[in-house]
């Protein structure tokens, strides 16, 4: 059985890196550190958009910023379609 990751990547997506800066809703002076890290397409990255509305939706804790980091685990040129298979004992 194939995974649920390996088929995204194979539609394209590619892992997502987000290093979230937010500050403390008792403390706005402090700013924490979130990681969050899912399977999106680049450039739109529509998965990490949905979880930023999620978060200024349902959290506290202000967005300060958002740094992104995207990798195709899968290349075109890494990739190949196989026709056969032979099976040497």
């Amino acid at each position: 059985m194939v995974s649920r990751e390996f088929l995204r990547q194979l539609e394209g997506y590619g892992l997502t890196t987000a290093q979230i800066l937010y500050r403390l809703p008792d403390h706005p002076g402090v700013l924490q550190t979130y990681v969050w890290q899912e399977y999106d397409l680049a450039p739109k990255f529509p998965v990490l958009h949905g979880f930023l509305a999620f978060w200024e939706r349902e959290l506290e804790g202000p967005l300060h910023s958002v740094r992104v980091a995207h990798s195709h685990l899968i290349k075109p040129a890494e990739f190949r379609s196989v026709n056969g298979v032979f099976t040497i004992h």
